[in-house]
């Protein structure tokens, strides 16, 4: 694990970015506080922060490797864990490799010597890879299928630069003559969405390599002149084909689940420090930490929750924890440390992303990394089997396919004249809407005519749908509920979920692993039918009946809140009102949003809240505040985030 910072240079002249490179490498020692350097040659820089988990005293990156008639042909770093490293380098010995390290990331480069850009395919885990070959003098860059680690790009005429964190991006603008101008079509995105869907940045010259994908980055041919040529594809497409109950019958079926999660849950406690396991009160995080348990007798479970009725899980998850037999360990937090925590946890973020769990999620990490050094957790599951409320939706609208399409039109009418608020209303619409028009995953915070009202700049063109388009594209061939696990794993999974476990556990130097992410995991559950997802009144249904045998009793069918935070309230009370209306009139976002547009908004949820009727705009409210207290940290310079200084010298 680490954090990973490199350049290649257009003209060959990477010796000139050596000490930019290292400037910018103390934006991310949170990534790894345990080893940091960088290595070059003319036409390469690397850079790294290391976390130490596999193979502590050795595996030091930039990694050199080459074969006897090429020694040092390739210099990797890589940002992530191999888990079948144990097998892949077993299985490149018998072809005749050998090794001079222990860790998991010798075989990746051993494996790029001998397949190609198809070692990705080779791969279990999660990670962000570059490799740089002086003998093709290509770079090579890959991010693991479901985009559980990130990968930032930026290129001009001078260099193309990649890193774990935008932010070392972004220290390293002026070196390069990086424009760092914003985007206003990727904030549209972002404000209608709650997250910037990849492979956008807020910073228009900056993106993402996207989750499943590789890359080639060139340098031109020695006395041209140009930036570097960048070649991208995409190695992993989910296909979750039409499926039956295999021969086997359901039982065999629960069998292969819960028997490809242990061998997944095995693989993913490899480590040579302490790994414990998230816990909140729903089957997924149980589920996990029930499994580890039986690796780790010793295990630790951690959890979080606030003083509020209905937005905690801690009994829950400690009831879990007691009945598998881990120690557990609760932080709650109140709403004074949530806000004070807010402007550290955007910078940690890079872009903003507006979903106020991130902040308990923030607390629990830190509570956790006092005892451990790796966390597993739950993340996934619910994309991967089926387990969102709003999947059920295909069959409650089943009867609508079978209306005549004239008729159809007549109830889209019908509905749309119906008063906000009339019963039938919202079935009207969505029933006669195609699933391409009214599912645009699982969180969206303004609809068009909301945010023409909010923001400054705004096209047609910018909506939902550009993202959403090219996903259900190639999803034609799917069930419906599979369509919609397909579009939320291009969209709100490595959107919002991936980023905040990501960032977050790494602002405090704590792996977070995802045993669900898997592809054991995922062979499996790409193929179940629509009936072993979404059946018997409940969601996760194959999952669930998998676990029966696994998990406490008290949580196999318990609906999941995860980390619920109060926002609704705390926005419209002493809690977080005042400050949310100074961020507001303090923030230099006038020509982004139309604030007096924002306040009204604040003012109307407040009053909703206190009389008990009238709009909720909490997330709204949020998406809004979020990107302004990035923007003052960013881009006007003006909110200090808390970072110290002297972990974090260098001035962004």
């Amino acid at each position: 694990m680490c954090g990973l910072l490199g350049l290649l240079s257009a003209d060959g002249t990477a010796n000139t970015f050596t000490d930019p490179v290292a400037e910018a490498l103390p934006c991310m020692r949170h990534r790894g506080p345990d080893d940091s350097g960088t290595w070059n040659d003319d036409d390469v820089v690397f850079g790294f922060n290391r976390l130490s988990i596999i193979d502590l005293e050795h595996s030091h990156q930039p990694l050199q490797w080459g074969p006897a008639d090429q020694p040092n042909r390739y210099s990797m770093t890589f940002n992530g864990e191999i888990y079948n490293y144990v097998e892949l380098r077993e299985e490149l010995q018998e072809l005749g490799y050998s090794f001079n390290t222990g860790g998991d990331g010798e075989p990746i480069v051993v494996g790029f010597h001998h397949w190609g850009a198809d070692v990705v395919n080779h791969l279990r885990g999660m990670f962000g890879i570059a490799i740089w070959d002086s003998v093709e003098r290509r770079l090579f860059l890959a991010r693991d299928p479901f985009g559980i680690k990130p990968m930032y790009l930026a290129s001009t005429d001078k260099a193309t630069v990649f890193s774990s964190e935008k932010k070392c991006i972004l220290s390293l603008a002026d070196a390069i003559g990086l424009n760092l101008d914003l985007d206003p079509r990727a904030i549209a995105h972002y404000t209608d969405l709650q997250y910037v869907p990849e492979p956008e940045s807020l910073h228009k010259n900056i993106f993402r390599l996207e989750s499943g994908s590789r890359a080639f980055v060139t340098p031109p041919a020695e006395g041209a002149h140009g930036g570097c040529t960048i070649e991208q594809e995409r190695y992993f497409e989910p296909k979750f084909p039409v499926a039956k109950v295999p021969a086997g019958g359901e039982d065999a079926l629960f069998q292969r689940i819960a028997e490809a999660l242990e061998d997944s849950v095995a693989k993913h406690m490899r480590a040579d420090v302490t790994v414990g396991s998230f816990l909140s009160g729903g089957i997924d995080s149980t589920a996990i930490a029930t499994l580890a348990k039986r690796h780790n007798p010793d295990l630790l479970t951690f959890t979080t929750g606030f003083q509020r009725e209905g937005y905690s899980e801690v009994d829950v998850a400690a009831e879990s924890a007691a009945a598998i037999g881990a120690e557990h360990i609760v932080k709650v937090v109140s709403p004074e440390e949530f806000a004070d925590a807010v402007p550290k946890i955007m910078w940690y973020l890079d872009d903003p992303v507006a979903d106020p769990a991130l902040v308990p999620l923030y607390f629990v990490a830190a509570e956790a990394r006092k005892h451990v050094k790796v966390v597993l957790s739950g993340e996934g599951a619910d994309e991967l089997f089926g387990g969102y409320t709003i999947y059920k939706e295909p069959l409650s609208l089943a009867p609508f396919e079978k209306i005549p399409g004239p008729i159809n039109k007549v109830l889209a009418k019908l509905g749309d004249a119906l008063p906000d608020g009339v019963r039938g209303k919202s079935l009207l619409q969505r029933g006669t809407m195609s699933m391409e028009e009214r599912y645009y995953g699982n969180a969206r915070s303004f609809n068009y005519e909301q945010l023409e009202r909010v923001l400054r700049e705004v096209r047609p063109e910018w909506d939902h749908r550009e993202v959403t388009a090219p996903i259900y594209a190639k999803s034609q061939d799917m069930d419906p509920v599979a369509r919609m696990q397909h579009l939320d794993l291009f969209t709100w999974l490595r959107g919002d979920i991936l980023v905040k476990a990501d960032k977050i556990t790494m602002a405090n130097s704590l792996e977070l692993r995802v045993p669900f992410l898997d592809k054991v995991v995922f062979d499996v559950a790409e193929t179940l039918p629509i009936d072993m997802k979404i059946s018997h009144g409940t969601t996760k249904y194959a999952l669930r009946k998998a676990m029966e045998r696994i998990v406490p009793e008290h949580v196999l069918n318990r609906k999941k809140l995860g980390f619920p935070v109060p926002i609704r309230h705390w926005l419209a009370g002493d809690e977080l009102y005042g400050w949310a209306k100074k961020h507001i009139e303090d923030s230099q976002t006038d020509h982004i949003f139309n604030k007096a547009e924002v306040l009204a908004m604040l003012e109307e949820h407040r009053t909703a809240m206190t009389s008990g009727s009238g709009p909720d705009h909490s997330r709204r409210l949020w998406t809004v505040l979020a990107f302004m207290i990035w923007h003052g940290i960013f881009v006007e310079k003006r909110i200090d985030p808390g970072i110290s200084e002297q972990d974090y010298p260098v001035k962004l």
